[in-house]
């Protein structure tokens, strides 16, 4: 049947039962966790009623994140990833925590929603490296890693569709605090499904007496290498850095649209639907090999779409536009992330996932930074129509710094698979 190309390949998670285990695991927790990610710039926005004050979050977040990615990244190349995903969830369910408890104390103090929010980044984005240094070792078959990535993704998109709203109806009818207390509750979910997964100790003891500052500088040296790689971490943060225009969802909702909590996870929710239908229908990908020019097109259209979204005046028009926007990112992380994975070896792979999640966790962070700033110093319209315009821009000058991200071929790295993992091995 022609659709069926276009439908996601599950053999992967038919094979291995800790790939299911652990992708259900993720699945409750990105549920929590996008609540509270829609519960913390809307409480500082309530507060403060000032965009610049809620861009700042990302600031505030951006420490934290690049620091616990990093070092994340190198201790997940030298212990157990599965105890490793084990122990963030006790930093999580703190930050978490601690943010309900402050909110059930009643209007508390900001630089506490924001050291608590800079933390709970940080150990979201610790999460994130350990899990996607531990996927690939689950796939039995590497020819599969593609669909098993794009099956994972589509359903982490789902969650960021289910979180928002679910964390607009918490807020609409308890406060932000229950989105938190959400939050805390999902860490035990993956708790108990991560407990059920074998040991994923590091395949080859590369790293053994070697500091965690070398070990660091070491998978950066490998990253610049790669000039696919590096393209494909450009390009991504390009669009999210000046297309992602999220810290301004709650001021477009409740100034613009005056639609409240229920509009800010609507606007969240859109993204997310559009990156989920993607993610579904995107069975194509695995008999694609030309994944960089995919992500070149996509990351454009992205570019495009949230242009068009900054210059409507109805909040369901932009959200239409937001979740085609959201469809291109979606078609735009397979790829990435399918290249990132393929071209790097297993000795690696937290190193990379760690600098991979700092671009994916630390652009939208940037561009919390970016279209709060712009929008405090002129509007909200113009913060996020100027963004896309700036994200389309920066994709040209990414073609012309990176032409190995257009050239990128998955056969010639399919191929190469064993000869790389043993140049890593030494």
């Amino acid at each position: 049947m022609p659709g069926a190309r276009l439908l996601p390949d599950l053999t992967p998670f038919r094979r291995s039962r800790d790939l299911r285990l652990i992708v259900t695991g993720e699945l409750i927790s990105n549920l929590g966790t996008q609540a509270a990610l829609v519960a913390l710039p809307y409480q500082l926005y309530l507060l403060t009623r000032s965009p610049l004050l809620v861009g700042l979050l990302g600031a505030v977040e951006l420490g934290p994140l690049i620091a616990m990615s990093l070092f994340g990244g190198a201790l997940a190349d030298r212990m157990d990833r599965r105890r490793l995903l084990l122990l963030v969830q006790i930093g999580v369910v703190g930050c978490a925590g601690g943010l309900a408890a402050v909110s059930f104390a009643g209007h508390p103090a900001l630089w506490t929603l924001y050291l608590l929010g800079g933390l709970l980044a940080g150990f979201n984005a610790l999460q994130n490296t350990a899990y996607s240094a531990t996927i690939p070792n689950l796939v039995t078959d590497r020819t599969l890693l593609g669909p098993a990535i794009a099956t994972s993704y589509g359903l982490s998109s789902l969650t960021m569709v289910l979180g928002p709203g679910l964390g607009g109806i918490l807020i609409g009818v308890a406060g932000p605090r229950a989105a938190y207390l959400v939050d805390v509750a999902a860490c035990g979910f993956m708790t108990a499904f991560v407990l059920q997964v074998a040991r994923q100790p590091p395949h080859v003891d590369t790293v053994a007496g070697e500091s965690i500052r070398r070990s660091i500088a070491e998978g950066l040296r490998y990253v610049r290498g790669n000039r696919a790689l590096l393209g494909s971490f450009a390009i991504d943060l390009v669009a999210m850095t000046f297309g992602m225009p999220r810290a301004l969802f709650a001021v477009l909702s409740v100034s613009v649209y005056h639609a409240g909590a229920g509009g800010t996870g609507l606007l969240y929710s859109a993204v997310a639907i559009g990156a989920t239908v993607a993610a579904v229908l995107s069975g194509w990908i695995k008999h694609a090999r030309r994944l960089g020019v995919i992500c070149i097109w996509a990351v454009t259209a992205w570019g495009l779409a949230i242009t068009a979204a900054g210059l409507m005046g109805s909040i369901w028009l932009a959200a239409l536009l937001l979740a085609l926007a959201g469809g291109a990112d979606s078609v735009s992380a397979v790829c990435r992330s399918t290249i990132n994975q393929t071209v790097t070896p297993n000795a690696m792979r937290g190193r990379m996932s760690a600098v991979f999640g700092l671009v994916v966790t630390g652009g939208p962070r940037l561009g919390d930074i970016e279209s709060g700033t712009v929008a405090g110093a002129s509007s909200a319209r113009f913060s996020v129509v100027s963004g896309g315009l700036a994200c389309l821009a920066g994709v040209a000058l990414i073609v012309l710094a990176f032409p190995s991200l257009a050239r990128y071929d998955t056969a010639d790295w399919i191929d190469a698979a064993p000869v790389v993992e043993a140049v890593a091995a030494g």
